[in-house]
């Protein structure tokens, strides 16, 4: 049974005969768009890059008690000048810490540093930090500390970019052995839009960009695919079912009978995302914002690029005839 039919999660009708396909040239026209101004933010704005990607100091710390985030991220932003994230991770009790890399000048212009280097310089935010927190939290421990150094920033960069790309080149591979090579250019060039137009979002808001937003990026890849692979599946049904129709009418019924689920399944996703980015602090902020922004566009290129591409592609019939 359509979930459409409920009267409570009633979102469509339960029939729509909406034109997609007449609608594709200025789909088309807006996906270029927003690639473009995002390709142009990026190279312009630049991204707001996180200390996994730039450097910093990494200090892991625990407390006999619940840890109080909000005063420790307070402690340790009146201690150092700089980017702070202060976030909890394993048992209440444990905390990280990161501290984005600080130039040596800021340092040392701080009363009892001077003529400190780069390397000198994270070692005096270590003392900084300790400091503040041992005076702060008289129960404190330290149980890790260390620098992350730029050339490990770089190889995050590197390993983040490979991993975007191969799962990319994957989804091309796994469409094109399900269904024919004109659908797997369509998906890949849809999940590319996506991709690009996420990274644009974060050059135009300045969200931090970090090793999360990467495992956001990779989540919104799997997500539009999965979208883009119902509307597919319904698309070569409908192909064989109505072997006589034009190729644009056939698309346009399966994507309005495939809407319904579209719809419901983003919504109820991007409410349970809304929840995290309300009530998920600084620490889940930008991994929250990214998913929503990546369910949005996601499901607009399900509709109307990934599908409508197939009009350009050629998309093979039962009939064995290449249509347009």
């Amino acid at each position: 049974m359509n979930l459409s039919t409920f009267a409570l999660v009633r979102l469509l009708p339960d029939e729509t005969h909406i034109g997609f396909i007449r609608m594709r040239t200025g789909a088309f026209v807006l996906s270029l768009a927003l690639v473009l101004g995002s390709v142009a933010a990026f190279f312009t704005l630049g991204l707001n890059l996180g200390i996994d990607f730039r450097g910093g100091t990494a200090i892991e710390i625990s407390t006999e008690g619940p840890a109080d985030i909000a005063l420790i991220r307070e402690v340790v932003t009146e201690a150092v000048p700089g980017d702070v994230q202060v976030q909890g991770f394993g048992t209440e009790s444990d905390v990280l810490i990161r501290v984005g890399e600080i130039d040596p000048e800021v340092i040392n212009a701080l009363e009892g540093f001077e003529a400190l280097d780069a390397a000198q310089a994270q070692q005096a935010v270590q003392r900084l930090v300790t400091s503040a927190l041992t005076e702060a939290i008289p129960d404190v421990s330290f149980e890790r500390m260390e620098v992350i150094s730029p050339q490990v920033s770089d190889e995050l960069r590197v390993a983040g970019t490979t991993a975007v790309l191969v799962s990319l080149f994957l989804m091309l591979v796994y469409i094109w052995l399900r269904f024919e090579w004109q659908y797997s250019v369509g998906a890949v060039l849809a999940l590319a839009h996506d991709v690009i137009v996420t990274i644009g979002f974060f050059a135009v808001t300045q969200l931090q960009f970090n090793l999360p937003t990467i495992a956001a990026i990779l989540t919104i890849v799997g997500y539009s695919m999965n979208d883009t692979v119902v509307v597919y599946d319904r698309i070569r049904e409908m192909f064989r079912k109505y072997k006589s129709q034009p190729t644009a009418q056939v698309l346009d019924m399966a994507i309005n009978e495939t809407l319904s689920r579209t719809i419901l399944t983003s919504g109820t996703t991007l409410v349970a995302l809304i929840a995290m980015a309300i009530m998920g602090g600084a620490a889940l902020e930008s991994f929250a914002l990214a998913l929503i922004w990546g369910v949005v566009i996601g499901t607009y290129s399900s509709i109307f690029v990934a599908a409508p591409l197939l009009t350009v592609t050629g998309v093979r019939r039962d009939t064995g005839d290449q249509e347009s």
